[in-house]
């Protein structure tokens, strides 16, 4: 059995990590607020944006925009957004798993990583090409959103891939944070004509088909983008709250048994105290 300054020593750090931990939930609950407030305030417009574009391109017929129709290349391009840091359950795991679950070729394929956590993670699995792009998740602004894109559509262009992903977290509410994916570039026609009703009414584009989607849809993958970026925030500081709660909790039922454990030491060694000054009477006489 632990003696009695061990249990003591342990139950007293357990009580310094759990104020931590209060602390650190405190401050999440905090930025939870903020973030959840902006995510939810700009949802609706990327939302519209989504249906926007989509209803124009379901009614896009017979064309062969690259944008659309893709090009040669077999090289993915993945946006993979975490954190930069961790404490937040399995917040940034669950964007691992779900971008390594992809059959994604580590050896040429490359992920743009929105979060030092993932970058980190990806380099340890062996992903030969990751880009940072870290600093984009610490405070989204709609410029990194576009920068991003444009680098993105650089390389599509000039062929260096053929594909772009968007993986990130999608917020739900307080306690509930989706792993999502999409596909941006080619553009998903089938999963666009499931989200409209089509009418039928063929899209008719001026000045011209070219110039209209060049304009509309890196405008639809930068406002994606950056959606992504803040439904991200709002999960991480969702998940991050939920795990200091529940490390509290923990710490608060290991102080328990642990004061259990002390006062029936304690009393263990009060009774022995006893039972000798007893038998030390006892044979005086």
């Amino acid at each position: 059995m632990a003696t009695m300054r061990a249990i003591k020593t342990r139950r007293e750090s357990i009580k310094s990590t759990q104020q931590i931990t209060n602390a650190m939930k405190l401050v999440a609950t905090v930025k939870l607020q903020k973030s959840k407030s902006r995510a939810e305030n700009t949802k609706p417009y990327f939302e519209h944006m989504y249906r926007t574009i989509s209803s124009i391109l379901a009614r896009t017929v017979n064309t062969d925009h690259p944008y659309i129709v893709g090009n040669d290349s077999r090289t993915k391009a993945i946006i993979a957004v975490s954190s930069n840091r961790g404490l937040a359950g399995g917040y940034n795991s669950n964007i691992v798993k779900l971008v390594m679950g992809s059959s994604i070729d580590t050896e040429n394929d490359i992920i743009y990583a929105v979060g030092g956590k993932g970058r980190d993670a990806f380099i340890r699995k062996g992903v030969k090409h990751v880009i940072d792009y870290s600093d984009c998740i610490e405070n989204p602004v709609y410029q990194d959103a576009k920068v991003l894109c444009d680098e993105l559509l650089k390389a599509y262009n000039d062929g260096a891939i053929g594909e772009i992903y968007l993986v990130y977290t999608s917020f739900v509410n307080t306690v509930v944070h989706e792993p999502a994916l999409m596909r941006l570039l080619p553009v998903d026609m089938d999963a666009l004509n499931e989200d409209v009703e089509l009418d039928n009414i063929p899209m008719n584009y001026e000045p011209d088909e070219t110039q209209a989607l060049g304009f509309l849809i890196p405008n639809y993958i930068t406002s994606m983008i950056y959606g992504a970026f803040n439904e991200a925030v709002a999960s991480e500081n969702g998940a991050r709250m939920q795990a200091m709660d529940s490390a509290t909790n923990n710490a608060e039922e290991m102080i328990g048994k642990l004061t259990v454990q002390y006062n029936r030491a304690r009393q263990g060694a009060i009774t022995q105290e006893l039972t000798e000054i007893i038998a030390g009477a006892g044979a005086i006489e």
